[in-house]
């Protein structure tokens, strides 16, 4: 089977580098010809475990090509399926940003003279599907035009493990309302769901408004146990037995219970506010949803006012270490990342901030632009000179640090632990202290102890 994937993002580039992998022919396309030449080169234009050796294999054994949309090929006309992989960014209105997609159903409208299935690959608003087929049908030149189906196969993939998420997929959503389309992609997924177990057909609305309901969902349970973590810390409780608790309840389970920054990244942020935008639109309010975003907004200023106390309420001349730039480890996005709107506050506040992390230290230089920012090329030489430590992503790296040689150049002995990877009695046995989200600094539950950090300070 011959397939086309529009849009070299990550979704779209795993996923045709595994139904290559798969024996299928896949030819990914991109409007972007800096990164078609990249992936041409086997160069990834960006970090994902795994991807650029999947890459290769394909490229190697004939199965995956790359071709720009600026020079259309026979690959779009012999495709039997093709997936629609864009971006749909937030737009001024908090809205999705549909135009790349319509651009790309105008391009296929304009070029296809043959039927086939259109799968919606993005994380769409409900009925985008629609305004797509009729796209397609408005737009081709063809009289009659091709026969379109237009599907929704919404992607489930984890940046830092999308790979193993799309061989081995908890859930395979097919929205689609003709049967051969329905056909194509199940034998498409076979590889990958050998027994059907785990594929689930639905209509097309109920399969575009079902991404959005898993990342509501995310996004509702980590700024829960965010806020409840916060009061824990003002009835001096300890969160983490309390998640011992929440864990053991069958009907809560054991994932996303860990206290933190808040989420961010490419996903949660932007499809919560498309979700609040599409629930305006048809009247409903959305009250959960708006909370679950202020709770998650308000996670960096709970961050900040923690360090603030740690500084004896004064950040002019300190100097914060940070670990970790990306949203979470093992990729180098940063869209919306905590860490930056941290490091933000830091320096508006007068801090110096001295920041490492493993592969996206010097793409952050450009987003934070400022002379009291400094990247570094490793975690302990972030730690020099600085105050305080805090740990903002959990790379495998800082799980296994040296904090011997940390406690060497905190000046302040803190590590303030936004990740839970560290048990506070390994931390004293090097002299330094350990902090977590929720709980009261020691500055801001003694006088004593603020009267002595002033005196160090």
């Amino acid at each position: 089977m011959n397939i086309a994937i529009i849009g070299t993002g990550y979704v779209g580039l795993v996923t045709g580098a595994c139904f290559a992998q798969a024996g299928f022919n896949v030819t990914c396309l991109d409007k972007d010809l800096h990164k078609i030449a990249l992936l041409r080169q086997g160069r990834m234009p960006f970090h994902e475990p795994g991807l650029e050796a999947l890459i290769a294999e394909g490229q190697a054994s004939g199965r995956l090509s790359f071709q720009s949309t600026l020079e259309p090929d026979l690959s779009l006309e012999q495709a039997e399926a093709i997936f629609l992989a864009v971006g749909t960014p937030t737009g001024p209105d908090g809205r999705a940003a549909l135009a790349d997609l319509l651009e790309c159903a105008g391009l296929l409208a304009r070029t296809l003279t043959h039927g086939t299935v259109i799968v919606i690959k993005s994380t769409v608003p409900v009925g985008t599907c629609e305004q797509v087929r009729s796209t397609l049908e408005t737009q081709s030149p063809f009289i009659p035009p091709p026969r379109f189906t237009v599907a929704s196969n919404p992607e489930f993939l984890a940046e830092g493990r999308a790979i193993e998420d799309f061989r081995h997929p908890g859930r395979i959503v097919i929205g689609c309302d003709d049967a051969q389309a329905c056909r194509v992609l199940r034998t498409l997924y076979a590889p990958f769901d050998p027994d059907g177990s785990r594929t689930l057909v639905m209509d097309v609305r109920s399969a575009e408004f079902a991404k959005y309901a898993c990342n509501a969902a995310l996004a509702a349970r980590i700024s829960m146990i965010n806020e409840l973590a916060c009061i824990a810390g003002q009835l001096a409780v300890d969160m983490r037995t309390v998640c011992k608790v929440l864990t053991s309840d069958p009907r809560i389970g054991r994932h996303y219970l860990k206290p933190g920054a808040g989420y961010g990244g490419s996903c949660l942020p932007k499809d919560l506010r498309a979700l609040i935008a599409m629930a305006q639109d048809h009247g409903e309010p959305a009250y959960l949803l708006h909370s679950v975003e202020t709770v998650n907004t308000g996670q960096c200023e709970r961050l900040l006012d923690t360090l603030r106390a740690c500084m004896a309420y004064d950040f002019k001349g300190r100097c914060v270490a940070l670990w970790g730039l990306t949203f979470k480890a093992d990729t180098d996005d940063m869209r919306e990342a905590p860490s930056l709107a941290l490091a933000h506050g830091l320096l508006e506040a007068g801090a110096r901030v001295q920041a490492y992390d493993p592969v996206a230290g010097q793409s952050a230089q450009a987003l934070l632009a400022d002379p009291m920012f400094e990247p570094c090329a490793d975690a302990y030489r972030a730690c020099e000179g600085a105050d305080v430590l805090v740990v903002m992503t959990d790379w495998e790296e800082f799980r296994r640090a040296d904090f011997a040689r940390v406690a060497e150049r905190l000046s302040l002995s803190l590590v303030f632990d936004c990740r839970q990877i560290y048990e506070a009695a390994s931390l004293a046995r090097h002299g330094l202290r350990h902090l977590e989200i929720g709980q009261r600094p020691p500055a801001a539950a003694s006088r004593p102890f603020i009267d002595a950090l002033q005196s160090a300070i």
